[in-house]
């Protein structure tokens, strides 16, 4: 098992900025992917940004240019940086990893962390 607490939440204005961590701990070897999910009221929980454990990033087309996938392999730790906030980015953010095992994906999520962007 891989648990994932995430920190860093909050409340900002807009145009301000925030760092998200999320740190794993448990069975973390062989962690692959980790990111960030989030989701809104009534709406799907929506890609964010992931970041493989060799380094590649991907990231939804509202927050390019915006926010900054990260990770700290020794540390199994991954932070968003979010830049520019605007009030449609206001949600829960949640911590996700997953493993590889057997030809078996494992998925794991955070409790969620509230972001909310005022204008």
């Amino acid at each position: 098992q891989v648990q994932l607490v995430e920190s860093g939440g909050g409340l900002v204005q807009a145009g301000g900025s925030l760092r998200l961590s999320c740190a794993a701990s448990g069975s973390v070897f062989s962690i692959n992917a980790m990111g960030w999910y989030r989701q809104t009221p009534g709406k799907q929980r929506e890609l964010v940004a992931t970041i493989t454990s060799g380094g590649r990033t991907n990231y939804a087309d509202s927050v390019k240019g915006r926010f900054t996938i990260s990770r700290d392999n020794a540390k199994n730790t991954v932070y968003l940086q979010m830049n520019s906030l605007k009030p449609e980015d206001t949600a829960v953010y949640s911590c996700y990893a997953d493993k590889l095992r057997g030809g078996v994906r494992y998925d794991y999520w955070g409790q969620g962390t509230q972001v909310t962007v005022s204008s």
